[in-house]
């Protein structure tokens, strides 16, 4: 009995140190499964919001570019880019321009505010005090127009904030940088008003670098800072510029309170830098508890198996075996797909940047020095279109190319109807696409908008063909707008000769020329295939979009 009581107590204590290391072993790797879905977590979190803090100073940059202040005393400088800042963002509390204005041009200011209806056209300081204009000695950056106009904006007009603690230095760092420089967090709107930022963007004046004044955009806070539900593993919040020792907290998506962080309050598990506006922004990511207690609630879980089955050695041996390689197999998969995820972000972020490119050179083209705004506006708000309608192809397609023929669709180009299309409706790469479906935007935004000598619209005819066998096969495509002439079309704009002679043809590998016949307008592009499919892009975007395969 000694003897058997001995070897049951021997297995008993075996059972107890297995079920120990097994309960160890899983809280181990549970913790770091934790770990990593939390700093994989985090480092989503903080790229979504500079993703959004981006977008947001594209859009000031966009629209001090496309301003134009022959005179800055008006208070309508907003009308123009009404429908432009509400096509990219409609989430700014208020767009704001501020004109930088001399002594001697506050009574014109006035007048000008006054004509506009606005309740206090009189210039005035930022807390509504009058200002002494004999005292004055230098530029005033005075409040002319506000977007939108309603009874919370309406009285700002007429304001001088040169002297405002958070807006003036501002204004001076974003005159002396020329370009968008963000503020310290502030309140909008009024005192008790919801915390917010202000970016503002320099204007230069027509004739010379001297500033004209700032386009301002307000934004709330607690949006920007992608306020998480109770559902998630963290929470997040800002630390404040103003304050090392305090932190902005977003109680509810209209709400941000500050608190004081002593050398006693908890650490954050991660700390993220975006930047926005000139200036880098600290978030602080607090771990919530229950992502701690997972891993504990599932080592004693595994303990408690252990435990009952101490009797019976193989099944011990058995289930932690299993335990252990399911573990192991869930590691292997998370890390793949976390390889996948980073490889897929990547990728995405180069195709952004090169999108972003294509639309900062089209945007600088199409609005240079001297050219009519209505006409550069039409054909800046087809370009974005087109490219636009490119990508959502390629979205559909997951990144495997488009088919040429979607390219001629009536949401993409202008007179659509009027195009007879024919060839081979071959998939081509996404850099094919995006070259191609601004070419043919720019030979259809400038053919003829009127009659042609023979009182007709012309006809238009796109057609190409695949001549050749691989590896050297060749892509010709030929456009044609026949009944008209060179004393009858639309002149092509400087973009569109450097797109059609050069950018398109060099994109594809190929060659391009554009002449008149008798009765018509030709332009023909001849390419080699392999550039024009790019089989490279289209394995590597298969491989990214390949389901993760669990380990083995």
């Amino acid at each position: 009995m000694v003897r058997l009581g001995f070897i049951i107590g021997f297995i008993a204590l075996i059972g107890v140190l297995f079920s120990g290391l097994a309960a160890y072993r899983v809280h181990d790797q549970e913790l770091m499964l934790e770990g990593v879905a939390m700093a994989r977590a985090i480092d989503v979190h903080a790229s979504l919001v500079q993703d959004r803090l981006t977008e947001r100073e594209l859009l000031a940059r966009v629209a001090s570019g496309l301003f134009r202040a022959p005179s800055v005393i008006s208070a309508s400088m907003l009308q123009p880019l009404r429908s432009s800042i509400y096509a990219f963002k409609t989430d700014f509390v208020v767009a704001s321009w501020f004109a930088r204005l001399q002594p001697n041009e506050l009574d014109a200011a006035s007048k000008e505010l006054a004509n506009q209806n606005f309740p206090n056209p009189m210039i005035r300081s930022f807390d509504d005090q009058p200002l002494d204009v004999s005292l004055l000695n230098r530029a005033e950056d005075v409040l002319m127009d506000v977007e939108p106009r309603n009874k919370d904006t309406i009285g700002f007009p007429g304001r001088s904030y040169d002297r405002h603690p958070i807006l003036g230095p501002m204004f001076e760092r974003a005159m002396a940088e020329g370009k968008p420089v963000a503020s310290d967090p502030l309140p909008l709107l009024r005192a008790d008003g919801p915390v917010g930022i202000v970016l503002a963007a320099p204007v230069l004046q027509e004739s010379g670098t001297q500033t004209a004044g700032f386009v301002t955009f307000s934004y709330e806070l607690a949006p920007l800072m992608l306020f998480n539900d109770d559902l998630s593993l963290f929470s997040v919040v800002l630390r404040d510029p103003r304050n090392a020792g305090q932190e902005l907290v977003a109680i509810s998506r209209d709400n941000i309170v500050s608190r004081m962080v002593g050398s006693e309050s908890p650490a954050p598990s991660m700390v993220r830098k975006v930047g926005f506006g000139g200036r880098d922004w600290s978030l602080a990511y607090y771990a919530k508890s229950r992502a701690v207690t997972r891993p504990q609630q599932t080592a004693a879980i595994v303990a408690a198996i252990g435990l009952a089955l101490t009797g019976i050695v193989c099944g011990l041996f058995g289930y932690v075996a299993y335990n252990n390689l399911r573990l192991s197999r869930e590691i292997q998969v998370r890390i793949g797909f976390e390889r996948r995820l980073t490889a897929v972000i990547d990728e995405l972020n180069h195709r952004v940047k090169n999108i972003l490119a294509v639309i900062q050179s089209i945007v600088t083209r199409t609005l240079r020095h001297g050219s009519d705004m209505d006409v550069a506006r039409e054909l800046l708000i087809g370009r974005i279109h087109a490219m636009s309608n490119v990508v959502s192809l390629l979205s559909e397609s997951q990144w495997q190319g488009v088919k040429l023929k979607g390219l001629f669709e009536a949401r993409a180009i202008p007179h659509a109807e009027r195009i007879a299309v024919s060839g081979p409706d071959i998939a081509v790469s996404a850099r094919a696409a995006q070259s191609l479906s601004l070419l043919f935007f720019e030979l259809a935004s400038h053919s003829d908008e009127g009659l042609s000598l023979v009182g007709k619209h012309p006809h238009i005819v796109a057609q190409w063909e695949v001549t050749g066998e691989e590896p050297e096969a060749i892509f010709n495509f030929r456009w044609e707008e026949f009944n008209t002439s060179e004393a009858t079309r639309r002149a092509d704009s400087d973009f569109g000769l450097i797109l059609l002679d050069r950018v398109a043809p060099e994109a594809l590998g190929g060659t391009s020329k554009r002449f008149f016949t008798d009765v018509s307008y030709v332009y023909e592009l001849t390419a080699p295939m392999e550039t024009v499919i790019d089989m490279t892009e289209r394995d590597r975007t298969e491989q990214l979009s390949a389901p993760v395969r669990r380990g083995r």
